[in-house]
Order: structure tokens, then sequence, then C-alpha cells
């Protein structure tokens, strides 16, 4: 097992991440700077800082700047705090021809946010997305790993209410 305590939060963490690294030639353990950067993102409470960045990279043997490039290139990844809910709201083509222009309109009013703003109480953070690849059911949003497909503002409604 690698010694990378510096960063790992918990025993289960660290083992979640051995298990990623298995499943790549020691040589090539960058291939799993993605997969480790979710599992310590999610450890964090929603987003990276710069220390757990560069504690990524050092534990799979990268520069920081390759991990950095991944964290800040991904939509993914959040560098600052998040709401409980991070809302990714579709904005590509396919979404805008099926209404999501309006209804992006709808859900930033009922929140009282803009994209990359949250809410006073921190339960909800808005993000535009290009693509969630979810075209045959747009408009569609994204919160934490559910999609949701076919929104209207009813819809939206009920989803954003029935969050804890």
């Amino acid at each position: 097992m690698s010694n990378c305590n510096s960063f790992f939060l918990s025993n289960k963490i660290l083992k979640q991440c051995e298990e990623w690294l298995v499943r790549f030639p020691k040589e090539r353990k960058r291939s799993a700077v993605i997969e480790i950067l979710k599992i310590v993102q999610k450890e964090n409470g929603g987003y990276l800082t710069e220390k757990i960045i560069k504690d990524v990279s050092n534990y799979l043997g990268i520069s920081s700047i390759s991990a950095y490039e991944v964290a800040t290139f991904y939509s993914m990844f959040e560098l600052d705090k998040v709401g409980k809910y991070k809302i990714c709201m579709c904005t590509s083509l396919s979404c805008m021809l099926c209404g999501s222009d309006d209804l992006l309109s709808y859900v930033k009013k009922k929140l009282n946010i803009d994209f990359n703003d949250t809410t006073k109480d921190g339960k909800f953070t808005l993000k535009r997305v290009e693509c969630l690849a979810a075209c045959g059911g747009a408009p569609v949003m994204l919160i934490g790993e559910k999609y949701y497909e076919n929104l209207t503002p009813d819809k939206v409604d009920l989803i954003l209410d029935g969050l804890e």
C-alpha cells in the first residue's frame, strides 16, 4: 500500500484508491488520476484544495501541474466549496432546443442564485455544463450522480423539494 496518509481522511478512502491503482500497470499510475481526484473530492465535502491536488500528484508520482490540469479541465471537479447538492444544468444545443433556457431561468429564480453561486443556506450550488450526454431526455440536469431528464418546472419543483 502506498504512503499517502497526508491527504487521505480514512483507511476506507486509501483502500478505494489502491483498488483503482491495481487496474493499471505500475508504470501507468497516472491513468487513475480522475478516479483518485473524484474519491478525495467526495471525501473532502465536494471540492479539491491545492494541497489535496498536490498530494494526489505525489501519490501518483506525477507533476503537480498534471493533476491540476485534470482538476481544472473537467466540470466534475470543484476548486471552491459547493452546496450540499450541486445542480449541473445542461446548456447544450439539444437541451436548449427542448426549452432549457426557460428552465434555467426558472431554477435561478426559484433558488435566487446564478450560475456558480450557492444558496444562502448552503444547500444548492448551480453549475452550467456543456453536455451531460443524455440528449434523448433533454432538458437534463445532474444532481450528485443522478440524472433527471425531460424536465419541466413542475418536475424541478418535485425534485428539489424532495431533497432533504
